[in-house]
């Protein structure tokens, strides 16, 4: 098996699922009070997708994004990124899998307000092998004559730009939007749902995307609905839309 460590071509995987799950539970707590934030997920993702998780706040969508960055662990069930187990990984390789495969795009931006544009996306440098130019990713979501800008001199939807150049600049296999538009406008959050939805056909990472907002579920290529846990139904889109056409 191969290690995170080593240089690998995050991108193929020969037609197979990037994650797979089964049975998958996640359980905070004990006894009376416990907390059954998943209930069993069975899910199949395919790579290249751009997917999205629809479904009220407690739903269990975070959750499970959590377990699948390898920020949390299951409680029980089994969880495979390409053929890696997941569930039986030891801190340092969930640590070295994160760095090596994945990054991560959150509803508040996490810039250093101290750094400019440029500098903050330059910060991957720092914990990636092979990162991409910091103008490049920049330039990717069309921010590259920001980039001597203080998030304070930034719109909110162009803070949330930088973050996720800042994110694809470490070259990741999966790219995972928790909420992404959720401080934004219906404006300004389209715009940042075109510069992913250009990055996941440009770049071919597959593409996870968590929103309250159910007009987006039309640009993705599937759409997962969540409820109590659990999905509840899948549906498949072989046309998306562009994000542009999208309001809420």
């Amino acid at each position: 098996m191969a290690s995170f460590d080593e240089a690998t071509a995050p991108h193929s995987n020969d037609g197979q699922p990037i994650y797979r799950t089964q049975g998958v539970t996640k359980v905070y707590g004990e006894g009376p009070a416990a907390v059954h934030a998943l209930r069993g997920v069975n899910l199949e993702i395919p790579t290249g997708e751009l997917v999205v998780l629809l479904g009220p706040s407690g739903s269990g969508k975070s959750t499970l994004l959590n377990i699948l960055g390898g920020i949390d662990r299951a409680t029980d069930g089994s969880v495979f990124f390409q053929d890696q187990d997941l569930v039986a990984m030891t801190d340092r390789r969930l640590t070295a899998y994160r760095r090596a495969h994945v990054g991560f795009v959150f509803q508040f931006y996490n810039l250093m307000p101290s750094l400019t544009a440029r500098e903050n996306v330059e910060l991957v440098a720092e914990i990636s092998p092979e990162p991409m130019a910091a103008m490049e990713a920049l330039a990717l979501v069309d921010l590259d004559n920001r980039a001597d800008h203080f998030p304070s001199e930034l719109s909110g939807g162009e803070q949330q730009r930088v973050a996720i150049a800042r994110a694809i600049a470490k070259k990741p296999t999966v790219l995972f939007c928790d909420e992404p538009t959720g401080a934004l406008d219906s404006k300004t959050g389209v715009t940042v749902l075109t510069a992913l939805q250009k990055l996941n056909r440009e770049l071919g990472a597959t593409t996870l995307i968590i929103t309250h907002a159910a007009a987006t579920a039309a640009m993705a290529n599937r759409v997962i609905h969540f409820a109590d846990g659990d999905i509840r139904e899948i549906t498949e889109n072989d046309s998306p839309a562009p994000a542009d056409h999208i309001s809420w």
